[in-house]
């Protein structure tokens, strides 16, 4: 029986996907197998995914589904005793997943393993995430400011070291303990399921850690420049309302009021710029956040629009 399954959702990505399941094959010797989530797949991309990774099994995922249900298509299905969940836009250039089971398993406690992330130059992206509460979150949105640049034991230490949030982008974790967690929390489409999953897991009295001598590149591909980022982006904030607010109905309210009033300046500025895209996103962000939708039927409503302009144009 395999020890790992690696768990990659891909929409209809292959400039993405192939490249990574390449450098998987190449830099892994330890027992694994490898599912992919193949979302909305084209019948020609899903036919040549068949043809040249006959040893990948495939999830096909036909329906509008955010980030925690398509993965958790295959999470339920899997029996390894590791999970390693990993976005598609990953490179492995070194043995990323036999050096993350072997911190693990000699890492007492641990019941997630990270490692450090790179971008595709090789300059730093993160390496372990700090705590976040809504002040962070609003900081980050509003300024720009990176909350992980922020000195503390968390993050941007030595070797291997405890951290509190996870990155969604590469993560190794114990499949039953995921199991008891109940996988990723289907109630967030595009953010913010892995701080979800992370305060969880703290919460509960689990360990997260990373080892910063592993190193991942993620190329962060994928809706960052895309127009579906008028669909994502307004999801995606709906999300963390409901993530940082779930305590509170006035915090819920400042948060929108907040995010209402910079989205709107946002877009004014990204309308000056001739920036369409963005314009729209953070437009769409001002009437998503009233709109008391959950953050998938905020996605299906602004990505039913934007698909309905195309036909039309």
């Amino acid at each position: 029986m395999n020890r790992v399954a690696i768990v990659i959702v891909c929409m209809n990505n292959l400039k993405n996907l192939f490249p990574c399941l390449d450098s998987i094959k190449a830099n892994t010797k330890i027992s694994y197998e490898a599912w992919v989530v193949a979302y909305l797949f084209s019948k020609g991309n899903m036919s040549l995914l068949k043809q040249k990774y006959p040893w990948v099994k495939i999830v096909e995922s036909d329906e509008i589904r955010g980030f925690s249900e398509n993965n958790n298509l295959a999470l339920r299905q899997i029996k390894t005793e590791y999970t390693l969940v990993l976005n598609d836009d990953t490179l492995f250039k070194e043995p990323v997943l036999d050096e993350l089971v072997r911190s693990m398993e000699k890492t007492h406690g641990a019941d997630v393993m990270s490692p450090k992330l790179v971008n595709a130059d090789g300059s730093y992206q993160s390496c372990g995430k700090n705590p976040v509460n809504w002040f962070y979150f609003l900081r980050e949105d509003t300024f720009g400011l990176n909350n992980n640049l922020r000195a503390s034991r968390w993050v941007n230490q030595k070797g291997i070291f405890q951290t509190y949030n996870i990155s969604g982008a590469c993560f190794l974790i114990r499949t039953n303990y995921f199991r008891q967690q109940g996988f990723f929390d289907e109630y967030y489409f595009f953010c913010p399921e892995d701080i979800a999953l992370s305060t969880q897991i703290n919460e509960n009295g689990g360990k997260c850690y990373v080892d910063s001598d592993i190193t991942l590149y993620h190329l962060c591909g994928g809706t960052r420049k895309s127009s579906v980022k008028m669909a994502t982006l307004p999801a995606q904030r709906v999300g963390c309302i409901h993530f940082h607010g779930r305590n509170s109905l006035l915090l819920r309210f400042f948060m929108r009021l907040w995010i209402s009033c910079t989205s709107l300046v946002k877009a004014l500025v990204f309308a000056l710029k001739g920036n369409v895209i963005d314009k729209m996103a953070q437009w769409n962000c001002v009437k998503a956040v009233w709109s008391f939708k959950t953050p998938k039927e905020v996605f299906v409503h602004y990505y039913s629009q934007l698909k309905n302009s195309k036909n039309n144009s």
